[in-house]
């Protein structure tokens, strides 16, 4: 299990979600019932509401909670951060984004919240007994749309491809994990299911690669190790063909695939003008301080490790910059 708040995201903690959900609604009563009192309760009231929020964001009685607790104190601007916080653990969909314009949030905003949460529920369980055919298919459209770099929008939109897999469906769920994947690469659970439907493909460089990226990113993983040893038993059965670790270019190749996933929101810049100004510079270092300057960590955390593994060793700062950028990523901060 990740570890810090990166594996509290991946793991929500209700029942400490729950506690503080009580607490806020504790205060929020005694803000009501005394009216000298009324600004100190209801700030403790929602500081133990942002905790809630911060321990389970799967729990939509915590969003319920914060958004009334801002709606009592007729917070507008905190009601709206808190409502482009919600859309951006929905995948930042453009057509929920475009409500929040020019509308009377403090009139509304109960609304709107309420049908973020109908169209989208929390709850992976929820969201997938709700799935006909015609949704399922809306969803698989939609997720090229979305921007999934939010941490807390990765891991549930994560946990609703893993109960697509369920169905067995590999055809279907694995353009949605590489899409996920190269959005927070560190995601090494995800990985490890990407390598098991590619496995039982038979798509053995492949799963490779997957089982690699799980566990350089989780570490007390063993899932690469242990598929050397599956691909050895295989080899000394006789009953495959045999096998061995792909080359550093076809490496390359499955690098550059989930970096130009991760560039899709990225805005590219004007190529130089003259022939002598590209000739002079590192153009693979001046994209990846491009990324790193605009926050993009995922796409120069793929193109960095595309040059270390080729040997450009220049290239391993940059590579450590990035990662510490996708551990930064993981702070989560409530409205």
């Amino acid at each position: 299990m990740a570890e810090g708040l990166a594996g509290t995201l991946q793991h929500p903690r209700r029942s400490l979600g729950d506690r503080h959900r009580s607490q806020a609604i504790k205060f929020q009563r005694l803000a009501n019932a005394d009216a000298s009192q009324f600004k100190s309760n209801m700030d403790w009231a929602e500081q133990n509401a942002r905790q809630a929020l911060l321990h389970d964001f799967t729990h939509v009685d915590n969003w319920r909670a914060l958004a009334g607790i801002k709606l009592a104190i007729e917070d507008e601007m905190g009601l709206r951060a808190l409502l482009s916080d919600l859309f951006a653990v929905l995948g930042r969909d453009p057509d929920q984004v475009a409500q929040l314009s020019g509308v009377p949030i403090l009139s509304v905003g109960s609304e709107l919240l309420e049908a973020a949460l109908l169209r989208d529920p929390l709850d992976p369980d929820a969201w997938f007994t709700s799935l006909d055919e015609d949704s399922k298919a809306s969803f698989c459209a939609r997720f090229a749309t979305l921007d999934l770099s939010d941490p807390r929008c990765n891991v549930l939109f994560g946990r609703r491809v893993e109960r697509l897999w369920v169905e067995g469906d590999d055809g279907l769920c694995i353009p949605l994990a590489r899409s996920l994947l190269s959005q927070r690469p560190q995601n090494f659970e995800m990985w490890t299911d990407l390598g098991r439907a590619h496995e039982r493909a038979e798509a053995f460089d492949e799963a490779w690669f997957c089982y690699d990226q799980a566990q350089t990113h989780g570490p007390h993983t063993t899932v690469r190790d242990a598929f050397r040893e599956r691909m050895k038993g295989r080899l000394d059965s006789g009953k495959k063909l045999p096998w061995s670790q792909p080359s550093i270019d076809v490496r390359d190749q499955f690098l550059e695939r989930m970096q130009t996933l991760a560039s899709r929101f990225v805005a590219q810049e004007k190529e130089p003008e003259e022939e002598e100004e590209v000739t002079s510079v590192n153009q693979d270092e001046v994209q990846l301080t491009q990324f790193l300057d605009s926050g993009e960590f995922a796409a120069a955390f793929f193109l960095s490790r595309r040059l270390v593994t080729r040997g450009e060793t220049w290239a391993q700062p940059f590579l450590e910059r990035a990662e510490s950028g996708l551990s930064a990523g993981d702070e989560v901060h409530i409205p």
